[in-house]
């Protein structure tokens, strides 16, 4: 049975291969949002305090899986198995595929489409382009669209000065940028920067005590592009 499952999992995962597009456009589409959303494109190279903050949090497996996480399609299967389904973690692939090819369209169909994209998105570029595309498209909240405008936005300084609060608090921002924006919502924003934080002492960025010790640091938030500040 277990050799069945996996046989029919390979065939159903080369369909779905042959049926997504090419990703070969993905820098292009990253290009056209930005210039729809008055983005930089390319932004400045994406921090390691940002980089790192993003993946503990959103795709810890981020630097070795194949552009899905086994895990989370193993519990979102048993989950269909069990009757009690577990919606799973979609890795930064399939959440760049999201941003770029599939925005505004939901379902199950949708999902296995991301899927898809997700697998040639890693297999066509490297994690560091993976990484600046992401950063370059995903919205903040507070109308900042790319990283370089929500660390200007937020907190007055490019990407490169952020502190591990602010890359932490950016960071919790893309699941939920309204929801969780700092200016409309800080309580809420706080909460998922402690998140993030602990999510850096879980996979080794940061111990304990500088996680801790980062939470309690001034976040300095001033609402609006300080001078010299260029997004």
């Amino acid at each position: 049975m277990l050799i069945g499952l996996v046989l029919i999992g390979a065939l159903a995962l080369g369909g779905l291969l042959l049926v997504t597009p090419s990703v070969s456009d993905a820098p292009a589409r990253a290009r056209t949002l930005d210039t729809l959303h008055h983005a930089v494109y390319p932004g400045p190279p994406v921090p390691y305090r940002f980089s790192a903050s993003l993946v503990s949090t959103e795709d810890h497996r981020f630097y070795y899986e194949p552009g899905i996480d086994p895990v989370a399609v193993g519990r979102f299967l048993l989950g269909q198995i069990t009757g009690k389904p577990d919606q799973g973690g979609a890795t930064l692939y399939q959440q760049l595929a999201k941003m770029l090819y599939t925005s505004g369209r939901t379902g199950l169909t949708i999902d296995a489409e991301q899927v898809g994209l997700g697998i040639k998105l890693y297999a066509a570029y490297s994690k560091p382009q993976i990484l600046q595309m992401y950063a370059d498209v995903a919205y903040f909240g507070h109308g900042y669209y790319g990283l370089p405008a929500a660390s200007c936005g937020y907190f007055g300084v490019v990407p490169a000065r952020l502190t591990w609060p602010q890359a932490a608090l950016l960071a919790g921002l893309v699941q939920a940028p309204s929801a969780d924006d700092p200016i409309a919502h800080l309580s809420v924003a706080r909460a998922r920067e402690a998140h993030v934080l602990g999510r850096l002492a879980a996979t080794g960025k940061l111990t304990q005590a500088q996680a801790a010790s980062a939470f309690h640091q001034p976040l300095g938030l001033v609402g609006g592009p300080a001078t010299g500040c260029t997004p």
